[in-house]
């Protein structure tokens, strides 16, 4: 088993959160959870076989097992992960991910979310399984690098998308994301067919020409809201790329 698939319509019902440690008595493990899906995020080498395909454990890696899956762990000594049990739906749209993956950059995010689960589990459930369900959407937007993507440009485009109104340089972002400019620029062309400043410059337009047309926030404020907040800017910016100046825009949906 290699890709599994997954319906994230509904939040997951978190059974169980926690760290666990394995690999101290035993060097080998075999079971499955009947009702549960299994989500780890390992700080360790070792092996997991499930469905006969065999993955390697790395720190870093993430895996995401499916319910009454049968699972073989080996161990090459004291190994220790992050897991969370829990029912997912079975209905709704598909998102097809890896049954394993290497985090990349994410994976202070990831380690993150998961440790704020684990604490919520027993006194929150309802935050913790909020946690799980933003863990699980993040996840499918990373691009594994074995699938001919790399996992800067999904933690790239994330880290554009939450800071739209602000001012983003491609140096931040390739800080932010642990690669370097040069770098990033190559991977993001090659994942996306465009450049860092144009997918910037697309997705704020893209986000002004939906306030533009549904709210009714005034103008120079939806400017401000996707960081252009030079109306001249703004203005010769939504001609060249929606085709018509924001005013239009807005009369077209009145």
């Amino acid at each position: 088993m290699r890709t599994v698939v997954l319906h994230l319509d509904e939040p997951p019902e978190v059974a169980n959160a926690g760290v666990s440690v394995h690999g101290v008595t035993v060097r080998s493990e075999s079971f499955r959870l009947p009702d549960l899906w299994q989500l780890h995020l390992y700080f360790y080498e070792g092996e997991l076989e499930v469905g006969g395909t065999t993955h390697p454990i790395k720190p870093g890696r993430v895996s995401l097992i499916p319910a009454d899956a049968e699972v073989h762990f080996r161990y090459r000594g004291r190994s220790e992960h992050l897991y969370v049990h829990a029912r997912l739906a079975d209905r709704g749209a598909v998102h097809q991910v890896p049954v394993m993956r290497d985090a990349g950059a994410a994976v202070p995010i990831l380690d993150g979310m998961l440790r704020q689960a684990i604490a919520a589990a027993a006194h929150t459930p309802a935050r913790a399984s909020a946690e799980v369900w933003a863990f699980l959407w993040r996840l499918t937007q990373l691009r594994p690098a074995e699938h001919g993507g790399h996992p800067a440009v999904a933690d790239a485009l994330a880290y554009i998308e939450g800071r739209l109104p602000k001012t983003i340089t491609v140096p931040d972002v390739a800080a932010a994301v642990g690669v370097s400019h040069n770098h990033l620029t190559r991977l993001f062309r090659a994942a996306t067919g465009t450049t860092v400043v144009a997918h910037i410059r697309r997705r704020r337009l893209e986000r002004a020409a939906h306030l533009l047309r549904e709210s009714t926030l005034s103008i120079p404020a939806i400017a401000a809201s996707v960081g252009i907040p030079d109306l001249q800017a703004f203005n010769k910016a939504c001609r060249q790329e929606l085709g018509a100046s924001p005013r239009a825009i807005r009369a077209a949906t009145g």
